[in-house]
This record gives C-alpha cells, structure tokens and sequence, in this order.
C-alpha cells in the first residue's frame, strides 16, 4: 500500500463537500472538501506501489482545466486512469450542485 500526496495552486473556491465512489474492486472513492487556501491538496491512499508517475500525470490535466481549491482524500482499489478521471469530475460536479 502506498500514500501520494500531491498540491496544486488554485483559485476557485467551493461551497460544499462531496463523496463519490466506493473503495471497491476496480474502483475507487473520492471524499472533497472545501479549502481555506489557495490551493488543491491531494492524499492518495492506493493499494499498488510505484504508480506516482500515472497518478501525478492524471492530476496535472484534471487541475489543468479546473482550478478547485479544495482537500481530495483518494482511496484507490485498482481503479484505471479513465476511471479516476470520471470520478474526479463527478466529486466536482456533486460539489458544485449540493
């Protein structure tokens, strides 16, 4: 098992906390908060070593196009890249309509 964590610079704000997905074969769960900062704080939590690389690439092009400040805790079982990206915009989306 291994713990990333990773931060981006951001300046969109949040008003409310999201949960989506289920740790789970195949899947993954992410739990998204609002930050007091200007900043985007990623913690991963995966079951597989030495995937830094694929993980920070995935993150590099979701912050990209969505400046969210926010604290993401990731919880991953086996999920693929398409996958986290689906449920990362699905937290932002859930976010955005509670």
């Amino acid at each position: 098992m291994e713990t990333l964590t990773f931060k981006y610079k951001a300046t969109k704000k949040i008003s409310n906390r999201a949960h989506v997905g289920v740790v789970g074969s195949g899947d993954l769960e992410i739990l998204m908060e609002p930050s007091k900062d200007d900043f985007a704080a990623v913690v991963i939590r995966t079951r597989f070593d030495g995937y830094k690389n694929i993980w920070k690439s995935i993150l590099d092009k979701f912050f990209s196009t969505n400046d969210v400040a926010a604290s993401f805790e990731i919880n991953d079982f086996g999920a693929t890249p398409g996958m986290v990206s689906m449920r990362l915009l699905q937290a932002l989306e859930v976010s955005e309509n509670e």
